[in-house]
């Protein structure tokens, strides 16, 4: 038997000699356990509520800060998910079908939206994702050595869940493995279809989590800021290393089932980072707290914006771009400041100009009153009309005393920042994609005009 699961057997022995918990000590840890798998599943597929506004919102039915509706509800969602595999995997005789996965994928997604999207040929798109259905579109994954790995086809894929759905059964019934490499089975299985059109990472750390819960074991929390070790499990398992990927899974449960022991013994289950997560909050509700660190405008400060904000955006940008570039025969690119302008074929060229060459420019922003302005214009349709101009989409930056603010094509809703305060990679992501979105939409109906 392998180490991690002689490791599992043995603390859950320690844990059944300390059953039940006094209710105080059960509340506590259920109420650690929900909010740690609610906010690391979501976390680990771009929700950008932190850790305090997850505990808020699920707590006490409470929001702050600026968020997606569709981000609030979907945690809120997650969370009804959670409970419901707890209340399956406790009623022995219900056995897991395809319906049951398919309206878990119903209620984390909510309702049908719009997402953004690449073509068989490249091309960018934005497509309706249907809810609580199997794809009707091929999916896939750019791995970090560019090359795309592709899950199970909208053809195959009906035919692999039935498939998935009696091994597991039979898997279950015959009790071959051990439960916590049947749970990591299922979540990789699962992957490996990728059945749906969005929500599959977080359908299978359910599915995982329901297998651990019907052999009255803790749930498994993945959590985000280990994001690149769970990955590389998977990796593992790709290539034939299943093992590894179970043993990643096991030793994740072996640290639940200790905090589970400290909750029954009456210890403190808090993590060593639970007192940081706890500060953020603080800090959140502390008007003018240290979390609101107020620099003023200075050359040092709007040097560290572009470097820390607008070079990580504009880069970002700039890739996304070259994606649409087939379709036109030029494009130019215009960053203008403090009635200086700087062009070019890319913005790449207007990195290395602003941050390089003049960087005595920053002295004018400070003075200036009128703000950043970036944009790209494409020219040229090809194989349609060498004439014709489009607005690739423009960015406009405000820099006041002690804040910024950023006004993007796409959206009417600016994001405030202080100077403290950088773009996190979620938010270049929205930015980039709502001026992408936008374009495409006036780029089709350009397309249909004519």
């Amino acid at each position: 038997m392998a180490t991690y699961i002689d490791k599992i057997e043995s603390l859950n022995e320690v844990l059944k000699t300390l059953q039940p918990l006094k209710p105080e000590d059960q509340r506590r840890l259920d109420e650690k356990l929900r909010l740690e798998f609610n906010y690391n599943s979501n976390h680990l597929e771009g929700n950008t509520l932190t850790y305090g506004e997850t505990k808020l919102l699920l707590i006490f039915d409470k929001t702050e800060g600026k968020h997606e509706t569709r981000e609030i509800e979907e945690m809120k969602a997650h969370d009804v998910a959670f409970t419901l595999i707890k209340e399956w995997a406790a009623d022995g005789e219900r056995p897991l079908n395809e319906t049951d996965i398919k309206n878990l994928n119903k209620i984390i997604l909510v309702k049908p939206f719009y997402k953004d999207a690449v073509t068989d040929t490249g091309n960018t798109t934005r497509r309706l994702i249907s809810i609580g259905n199997y794809k009707q579109h091929p999916n896939s994954v750019q791995l970090q050595s560019g090359e795309l790995f592709h899950y199970a086809s909208p053809q195959e894929t009906p035919i692999k869940m039935g498939e998935l759905l009696a091994w597991y059964r039979q898997a279950e019934e015959e009790n071959f493995l051990h439960p916590v490499q049947l749970a990591a089975k299922l979540h990789y299985e699962f992957v490996l279809i990728h059945p749906f059109d969005d929500g599959n990472g977080r359908l299978s750390r359910l599915l995982m989590n329901y297998v651990l819960f019907k052999n009255n074991l803790p749930p498994i929390v993945i959590k985000s800021n280990d994001k690149k070790n769970y990955l590389f499990a998977l990796n593992q398992a790709d290539t034939g290393n299943f093992e590894a990927f179970a043993e990643y899974i096991g030793q994740q449960l072996i640290d639940n089932l200790e905090m589970t022991i400290k909750a029954a013994k009456g210890e403190s289950i808090e993590e060593e980072d639970d007192w940081e997560k706890k500060l953020k909050l603080v800090k959140q509700k502390l008007a003018g707290g240290a979390e609101k660190i107020e620099l003023e405008k200075s050359d040092k400060t709007l040097q560290i914006f572009f470097e820390k904000t607008a070079i990580p955006f504009l880069k970002a940008w700039e890739e996304k771009l070259r994606s649409i570039d087939p379709l036109f025969i030029k494009r130019e690119n215009h960053i203008r400041y403090s009635g200086v302008g700087v062009g070019g074929s890319d913005f790449n060229t207007a990195i290395d100009y602003i941050m390089n060459k003049n960087k005595v420019y920053f002295m004018g922003l400070i003075a200036a009153k009128e703000p950043l302005e970036i944009s790209t214009y494409f020219t040229g349709v090809r194989n349609k009309d060498n004439r014709i101009n489009f607005n690739g989409g423009e960015i406009k930056i405000e820099f006041f005393k002690t804040s910024y603010e950023i006004l993007y094509t796409g959206s009417n809703k600016p994001i405030n920042k202080l100077y403290s305060q950088n773009l996190t990679e979620e938010e270049i992501t929205k930015i980039v994609n709502s001026i992408g979105s936008w374009f495409i939409n006036g780029f089709e109906k350009y397309l249909n005009d004519n």
